[in-house]
């Protein structure tokens, strides 16, 4: 190729790739390039929502289209959230994911944009935005993310039981271990302990310490060494409480000792983590990367766990991830979703190099499970203890419709305006 041909060569892809790739017209050349959706251009007509146990989104389009999305603790007035986001969504494009969510959250600075219920409902909507993104373009969401890293996610399983008198814990524990699970987690914060002396204040005592204690020991004689083992505080302990357990817990080697104080206080935190050889974890309760800016700035946690159905969404969720690598810091989300935001989250974690484990909270009771297996025609999508990523469109399950129906929780209705 001579010099001026392939000047004439690289100035024509230039062009090209400037009309394909730049941010307004990138959108128009997808749906132009993707067949059946060429013309007209998709166009958001509704957004419905449902409560079942946990909150649901459903977005509508003029092409028949619908995105599904799920927000965990998203019970005090999500759906009258998401009624007030109606007008930035209707007759837009839902294929500009992140502009959408820009311009809601922006608009919402005076009415709590920052965290809390505003951000939760938005959180469903984006992943709504981003399964109708994929099944118009044909696309698993990983792909529109950037390409996955990995094609299974490692799950570990929030246990059932973590009391030696418990008539049931060899059994629960037997099966964990007979279902292939590579890490389970355990709470240790009990309200009803008989060694409290207030109802109100966390301070454990010298008792209180022992029965934690004596927790974790039982789960780790019980499990083999090959499954690794985490401890939840909640958030609910004051900093003493908090450093006299870290450092107890330190010979059993937990994977991380989860909110030993509230969150709130990065200091506090911080001066956990620095007590104890015990890796520190947080994050379920904070959103946004905003919200995490301090806790890496401060060196205040080992793990982050951003929960991907609140804290803003998958897109979020992966630029939370990007500032924690920055830390050398490893992401592990806490996960209450059905299957329907578990594989959300799990097409986010596919796309991040520092991904380490993903929670499962339906193992307990045997009906949660049951609930569980239903929600989709897939059935059960964790394997031994992994969920493959869909390689099919958008979050790439199919809803088992009339069972979810039936899961409605009294006083909502199936996806109502």
């Amino acid at each position: 190729m001579t010099m001026s041909n392939r000047r004439s060569f690289l100035k024509s892809a230039s062009t090209a790739l400037t009309g394909v790739f730049g941010l307004p017209g990138l959108s128009m050349a997808l749906q132009e390039a993707t067949s059946p959706y060429k013309r007209p251009k998709l166009k958001i007509t509704d957004i419905k929502t449902t409560y079942l146990q946990n909150f649901h989104v459903r977005i509508y389009t003029d092409q028949g289209l619908t995105g599904d999305g799920e927000a965990v603790d998203a019970n005090s007035g999500a759906a009258g959230i998401v009624a007030g986001f109606r007008m930035f969504l209707t007759n837009q494009d839902p294929l500009n994911v992140e502009a959408i969510w820009e311009r809601i959250r922006t608009s919402g600075i005076f009415g709590g944009a920052q965290a809390g219920q505003y951000v939760t409902a938005l959180t469903a909507v984006e992943i709504a935005l981003w399964d109708l993104t994929g099944k118009a373009l044909g696309l698993p969401i990983y792909q529109l993310m950037g390409g996955k890293m990995r094609d299974r996610i490692r799950v570990y399983i929030d246990s059932g039981t973590d009391n030696r008198n418990d008539p049931n814990a060899k059994a629960f524990i037997a099966q964990i271990v007979e279902n292939g699970w590579t890490m389970a987690k355990i709470d240790v914060d009990d309200a009803r302990d008989p060694a409290r002396f207030d109802r109100v204040n966390w301070t454990a005592n010298n008792a209180e310490i022992d029965h934690m204690i004596d927790k974790v020991a039982f789960i780790r004689e019980s499990l083999p060494r090959t499954i690794e083992l985490a401890v939840d505080m909640h958030g609910r302990y004051d900093v003493p409480t908090a450093k006299r357990f870290a450092k107890e817990v330190e010979p059993f080697k937990l994977v991380w000792l989860e909110e030993p104080v509230p969150p709130e206080n990065i200091d506090a935190m911080r001066d956990v983590r620095q007590s104890t050889h015990t890796p520190i974890c947080c994050g379920e309760n904070i959103y946004m990367r905003w919200g995490f800016r301090e806790l890496f700035e401060k060196q205040a946690v080992d793990i982050i766990m951003p929960d991907v159905q609140k804290c803003g969404g998958l897109a979020e969720a992966k630029k939370i991830a990007s500032l924690a690598q920055t830390y050398y810091i490893p992401i592990a989300p806490h996960c209450q979703a059905s299957p329907i935001g578990m594989m959300a989250a799990c097409h986010a974690m596919a796309t991040v190099p520092n991904f380490l484990v993903q929670e499962w909270h339906w193992g307990h009771p045997a009906e949660r499970l049951a609930r569980w297996k239903q929600y989709v025609q897939e059935g059960d999508i964790i394997q031994k203890g992994y969920i493959t990523v869909s390689d099919r469109p958008g979050i790439g399950l199919t809803l088992n419709e009339e069972a979810m129906k039936k899961m409605v929780r009294p006083g909502s209705a199936w996806f109502t305006a």
